[in-house]
């Protein structure tokens, strides 16, 4: 007899969920080539599930998936460390949350919750056909979200978030340590503190600096020649410190390296004690008018390399900038920038000089970096203000 599906749970808040018995888990037919394997392993060969890769159904396992009982191979999980974090406009993640691909995605429709999964996922693991029995229901919770752990294979692993952060601290090669995703109801309104560059209207299009519900805050100065380690404390404690280099065509009163010595000596003032557990993000960006020097100073002072984010109309590169950051996922969105098409920008940028524009700011451009704090503060809005 094939697992029972219970489509609908009336005492979990109207919200529809999938419920596999897993004590009528039937002998599945011979497999064919591909993920089909993990179902006929698991049932009929007696195979542990962390002996196969999760993703694929490769026995080559290299580690374990951080989200649910089973393996993970080298190449799927060099792609989960890489889309892990990465948002689609809709405020939603791009990829599957199992692994990390995917064409078709079923959208937890959980208000707090951004994880997606694909068709195959979801008919492998669960049981074939699920997927098209999601997408018939009203409002559909994810895997994460259900106060069960099991649905057909696919177990929900404890303490998942702690795992997750484990996993990548090991594997990423990434020397930043990651923080744990908190959970819904633990987390806070952030509080920003924003340097020369002023980042209030793009985090409130995201949700975080909200009108209601005990918004976030933000803190922006743009002069802090004379700010000490006293005023910042006064002022924060903060869980985001940006800052920027000023957009060409803008009044500069400092040399370029200025901003990101300034970055530096306030960022330390912000951060938590050692040893905190709270989660802490800052984010520096170079609007392309930092030199070789001071570039590779910015690397050294801030324990990473930068990654270069474009922005394209059609295949033309229309701006660009240089990112250092730690929030997740901004290193998968790095995209090489060559001299010649550096130099290109510059001059563009020296031609059409003009009265500055936040619009045209450095700011636009990292907008989307800022998705993955949804997984850390608590956000004011389930659907996007603005066009990302």
């Amino acid at each position: 007899m094939l697992a029972t599906l219970v489509l609908s749970l009336e005492a979990e808040a109207g919200m529809d969920v999938i419920l596999v018995g897993s004590s009528e888990l039937s002998a599945p037919p011979s497999p064919k080539l591909g993920r089909d394997l993990i179902a006929y392993e698991v049932k009929v060969n007696q195979r542990n599930i962390e002996d196969i890769c999760l993703c694929c159904g490769s026995f080559q396992v290299h580690t374990q998936h951080p989200l649910f009982e089973g393996g993970m191979c080298t190449s799927c999980k060099d792609k989960f460390l890489g889309a892990l974090f990465l948002y689609d406009d809709d405020g939603y993640l791009s990829y599957c949350s199992i692994c990390c691909s995917g064409e078709t995605l079923l959208i937890c429709e959980n208000p707090d919750c951004t994880r997606c999964y694909c068709f195959e996922c979801v008919d492998t693991l669960v049981s074939p056909g699920t997927s098209e029995k999601v997408q018939a229901m009203s409002n559909w919770v994810c895997f994460l979200c259900l106060p069960f752990s099991r649905s057909g294979l696919l177990r929900r692993r404890r303490k998942w978030r702690a795992r997750l952060k484990a996993f990548c601290d090991r594997e990423s090669e990434s020397p930043l340590e990651m923080y744990k995703t908190v959970p819904v109801w633990k987390r806070e309104p952030v509080r920003v503190l924003s340097l020369f560059g002023d980042i209030k209207r793009e985090l409130t299009s995201l949700g975080f600096l909200g009108t209601s519900c005990g918004p976030g805050r933000l803190k922006h100065l743009d002069d802090v020649t004379n700010v000490v380690r006293r005023d910042v404390e006064e002022w924060g404690p903060f869980d985001l410190v940006y800052g920027s280099t000023p957009p060409l065509g803008h009044t500069c009163y400092h040399p370029p390296g200025w901003y990101l010595f300034q970055f530096h000596r306030l960022l330390q003032y912000a951060r938590p004690p050692p040893g905190s557990p709270r989660p802490f993000f800052w984010m520096f960006v170079d609007n392309l008018v930092l030199g070789t020097d001071d570039q590779a100073t910015a690397t050294r002072f801030l324990e990473t390399e930068p990654v270069t984010i474009q922005d394209l109309s059609g295949r033309a590169l229309q701006d660009a900038v240089h990112v250092w950051s730690n929030v997740p996922a901004v290193r998968s969105k790095h995209a090489a920038l060559g001299p010649q098409e550096e130099l290109s920008l510059l001059v563009q940028d020296r031609q059409r000089m003009g009265p500055y524009s936040q619009s045209s700011g450095p700011a636009r451009l990292v907008k989307s970096c800022f998705l993955p704090l949804r997984e850390y503060f608590k956000y004011f809005s389930t659907e996007l203000s603005s066009s990302l």
